[in-house]
């Protein structure tokens, strides 16, 4: 096999989390090398959780019922096999994917290829700003302008708590969002009085349809928030941290374990996205109004803003004052997670594209004041009523960045310098088709998102 590649000048991504995490022999129990192994692919899969997913998905569910449930299922599963490739490229080569097209693609696209990563970064960052601001309005009832200028300063809280130990954070990040989507699934399948039609539900996994409108904006959008091509770069780095071998034993080792965490982390990720659209479905689509267990009536409309009443998904099993404060302690801190991973993700695209160094907070302070302008304006401009939209298109951005991602990453996997862990035909297979469909999608939803753009811009 091929030994990790030299490194250019730039030096390795995330060089202080780069080969510091030992692993034991191979002659250790499954379990001891499994906990070794496991991290980098849950650590990825905050993305797949953050505000971005649960826009599309409240909103899928909403307005659509179960129907676009094959699209979540459908870009999980091309998820898990885009992931998996990443993996396997930082684990053969030693490189990351920006550091790739940077080695072996011609200089001029250097440039263009980091632009494109940074636009995909601050779209998921705008995600994470609206998401984070409706939990703030939930839990201190704080205007949405002002609510989206407070998250400009959560790099100052960041940087605050990245003192307590960065595994630390990720533990408590993930328990919050476990806890919502344990919710969600106690909700679905334990309490009889709510039970989804497990027919139908059955019956829009395996009969896709994109016939009514409004539908091809969302699915492209539930695509960009569950494929993200930040990530991509993000998980070929972070396989890296691990202290491998390099011989083809050592290879082959990392690449199983690695695959088992990817399969885990976005199984996890997938369960909680799928909970979200069902549950949404079954108390809002079709109805004008819930009836609370107050008594209180919450009316919906065609302006409803799915995200700002997703609590309501948890009412049956908890008081509505406590289903608010849990959604949005959770819906907070899906945010605040993903904003970590966006910032270790920008610092890969920059130094594996451009080779330049910056300090997190530097970086993590430009993006978040990137993203932010268009939210300032258009909730300034139009009231807090477009957040979901906003969430929705955000998430097309993301994912018609995508194909700049995944044909590299395709096109590396599949060539030589893979030696024997170049991909199968499995791998090719399931590989191209998922690039192909994604950016047939991306091409036909294209019109449908450039109008709502600038529906949402204009307040048309």
């Amino acid at each position: 096999m091929p030994q990790p590649a030299t490194l250019t000048a730039g030096g390795v991504a995330l060089e202080g989390l780069h080969a510091t995490v030992p692993v034991p022999p191979p002659s250790a129990g499954f379990w001891r090398q499994w906990r070794a192994f496991a991290g980098p692919a849950f650590l990825v899969s905050v993305g797949y959780m953050d505000p971005g997913n649960w826009g599309t998905d409240l909103q899928a569910g909403a307005s659509f019922g179960y129907d676009l449930l094959w699209v979540v299922a459908l870009s999980s599963a091309m998820a898990v096999v885009m992931q998996v490739l990443a993996a396997r490229l930082g684990i053969v080569t030693g490189k990351d994917l920006a550091r790739a097209c940077r080695d072996y693609y011609p200089a001029w696209t250097r440039w263009p290829n980091w632009l494109a990563c940074e636009l995909a970064i601050a779209a998921c960052d705008l995600a994470e700003i609206l998401g984070s601001a409706v939990a703030l309005n939930l839990l201190f009832h704080i205007p949405m302008f002002w609510a989206v200028l407070v998250t400009a300063f959560d790099v100052l809280i960041l940087l605050a708590l990245q003192g307590l130990g960065m595994r630390l954070i990720e533990a408590v990040i993930l328990v919050l969002v476990a806890t919502i989507g344990g919710c969600y699934l106690v909700e679905l399948f334990v309490l009889p009085p709510v039970g989804p039609d497990f027919a139908a539900m059955g019956r829009a996994v395996v009969s896709p349809t994109l016939g009514r409108e409004g539908m091809i904006v969302v699915a492209v959008g539930i695509i960009g928030a569950t494929v993200m091509p930040h990530n991509l770069y993000l998980h070929s780095a972070l396989v890296q941290s691990r202290r491998l071998g390099g011989d083809e034993v050592a290879a082959r080792r990392a690449i199983r374990y690695n695959t088992l965490d990817t399969v885990a982390a976005l199984s996890v990720a997938f369960l909680i996205n799928a909970s979200i659209l069902v549950l949404a479905a079954m108390v809002f689509y079709g109805r004008d109004a819930v009836t609370l267990r107050s008594g209180e009536v919450v009316r919906f409309g065609p302006d409803t803003d799915w995200i700002r009443v997703a609590y309501l998904t948890l009412a049956p099993i908890m008081s509505t004052a406590a289903a608010s404060t849990l959604f949005a302690v959770a819906l907070l801190a899906s945010g605040q997670s993903s904003t970590i991973t966006g910032t270790l993700a920008g610092q890969v695209v920059m130094e594996g594209f451009l080779h330049w160094r910056v300090r997190p907070w530097v970086r993590r302070l430009l993006t978040r004041l990137v993203a932010i302008i268009p939210a300032v304006v258009v909730i300034g401009l139009r009231g807090g009523e477009r957040v979901t939209e906003l969430l929705v298109l955000s998430q097309v951005v993301l994912a018609l960045q995508l194909p700049l991602a995944m044909f590299p990453l395709l096109h590396f996997t599949s060539s030589r310098r893979m030696g024997r862990f170049r991909n199968g035909w499995f791998l090719l297979a399931a590989g191209w088709t998922s690039a192909v469909l994604i950016t047939c999608l991306d091409l036909y939803g294209l019109p449908a998102a450039a109008r709502q753009a600038w529906e949402v811009i204009t307040g048309g």
